[in-house]
């Protein structure tokens, strides 16, 4: 940049001075090595000639492809053993079950199909029950993802194709003809890459603050599948504003004399002291205070003194999921102010990404921090008791945990209660959300360029979703033959 300068200037000026009346221009101070937008449109025009987009469009199954049932039975090794058979049980339901409970076969899968070399944070196993209502730190509710077990930076791609087979494999489960299911799929993937574009065009912090809110999100499905996917969301609105941890307390807790403590159904819900040998009693309070003192230090300073203002009370084994069935999750009861005054939390064990084989191991040394660093970088507003540990539990092994809160106004959408149309513009929505956590982290120029204006990528990722749905309903035939032979033990009914 040049400056004019007095010109009776001195000569001693004159002489610091590179050239007369001129500043040399500084060295750039950057420290990150950014793009400029027009070499990130330059990516994404190269990545289009590079990789066609037709090319997404066809899957077949690789000769060295493993074995889904063996998939199964590898991560069963580092799940509770007792709980295995009501996982098997519950994927054994309906191929859309076995699909959800599958994430770990289709990364497999996912990792021989091109790619076009732009990474975002991945949700990891983003199918349609995998979205929802929350409450936000504001106590407004937005719809969102709302599962990270899996999250790790990787092609955007497989999120992509993860979402659109889920619609496609749900839409078989509804009984929905091929162009329906074509349509639904088409309409997600459209919903995606349109978004893309509109985030691609937006300043950045605009990107970070984009929110769904519920109400919008009910409005939208209201006026493209009608009044009936309207009521649906109106009710479960209802029920998340109502399924908080107040409601939480009163289905899980009881009184026993003066104490309060969780209620024993079991296998669902085993309160810790019928858990525990001689042992893991002596081990009991080390265990809980590592815990507490782990997880505090986890917490933004704000959380953290909200935290210290509870005090522990119980905690109970409680199973949730499909696919998450078998790891180690606990609900963990804090009181307040009074026992009018509780805090419910969910303590979910964090194992190995799925995708990790794939992409690489996470950077952060504990699976709860990549959980947890996974979740706020693409949902809209996170938790803000969102946290993590790691410790010797007490089974005596080193265990990865992230926490949150139980129940705090989360609520899924039934596929099984939309109707076609409700099904297409539910995907819709789904396709804008995974978007928008792709634009948060990723290189959300280069991408919109790479699917741009037309509709070839929509219809080649809807081609895949077709050929894929067919491959996972002879996997969900396999389990089906590996429980009626007894290579497995489904237990079917709980």
């Amino acid at each position: 940049m040049k400056v004019t300068i007095n010109s009776s200037v001195s000569a001693r000026e004159s002489e610091a001075s590179p050239s007369a009346g001129v500043y040399e221009p500084l060295p750039d101070a950057e420290y990150l090595p950014l793009r400029s937008h027009a070499e990130r449109v330059a990516r994404g025009k190269s990545a289009r000639r590079n990789h066609p987009l037709d090319a997404h469009a066809r899957w077949r199954p690789s000769k060295h492809r493993a074995d889904p049932i063996a998939v199964l039975e590898q991560q069963a090794l580092q799940r509770e053993p007792s709980l295995v058979p009501l996982r098997y049980g519950r994927m054994s339901r309906t191929p859309f079950a076995f699909y959800r409970g599958g994430a770990a076969i289709m990364a497999g899968d996912l990792a021989g199909t091109p790619t076009a070399g732009f990474m975002s944070q991945l949700c990891g196993d983003a199918h349609l029950l995998n979205f929802g209502m929350f409450e936000t730190p504001e106590r407004s509710l937005v719809f969102s993802l709302n599962d990270f077990d899996e999250t790790l930076p990787g092609p955007f791609e497989w999120d992509v194709k993860r979402l659109a087979a889920s619609i496609e494999i749900a839409g078989r489960d509804l009984g929905h003809s091929r162009g329906q299911r074509e349509a639904s799929v088409q309409a997600s993937v459209h919903a995606y890459r349109v978004a893309m574009l509109e985030f691609a065009s937006m300043r950045n912090l605009e990107v970070w603050h984009a929110r769904l809110p519920a109400k919008e999100f009910q409005r939208y499905l209201k006026k493209r599948a009608g009044r009936e996917s309207g009521n649906v969301v109106r009710k479960k609105i209802r029920k998340a504003l109502t399924r908080d941890h107040l409601r939480a307390f009163d289905r899980l807790i009881e009184a026993d004399g003066a104490d309060l403590r969780f209620v024993s159904r079991p296998p669902i819900v085993v309160p810790v002291e019928e858990m525990l040998d001689q042992h893991q009693r002596e081990r009991y309070v080390e265990v809980i205070r590592d815990f507490l003192h782990q997880y505090r230090e986890s917490l933004p300073s704000e959380s953290r003194t909200l935290l210290e203002s509870y005090r522990f009370m119980h905690m109970a084994r409680k199973v949730v999921g499909v696919g998450s069935v078998g790891t180690r999750a606990w609900v963990v009861l804090l009181m307040g102010r009074d026992e009018g005054d509780p805090l419910m939390l969910q303590l979910k064990e964090a194992q190995p990404s799925v995708l990790e084989p794939y992409v690489g191991a996470s950077r952060h040394g504990s699976h709860g921090r990549r959980v947890v660093e996974g979740q706020r970088l693409m949902q809209s507003a996170s938790d803000e008791m969102l946290g993590w540990y790691r410790l010797r539990a007490l089974d005596d092994r080193m265990h990865d945990f992230y926490v949150r809160q139980l129940w705090d106004g989360k609520a899924s959408i039934e596929v099984a209660d939309l109707d076609r149309a409700g099904l297409l513009a539910y995907g819709e929505m789904c396709g804008w959300t995974l978007a928008r956590g792709h634009a948060r982290s990723g290189e959300r120029v280069a991408i919109a360029t790479y699917l741009g204006e037309g509709d070839k990528f929509d219809r080649s990722i809807a081609e895949f979703a077709a050929t894929y749905a067919d491959m996972n309903e002879l996997d969900h035939e396999r389990l089906l033959d590996a429980v009626a032979s007894g290579r497995l033990r489904a237990v079917k009914r709980i």
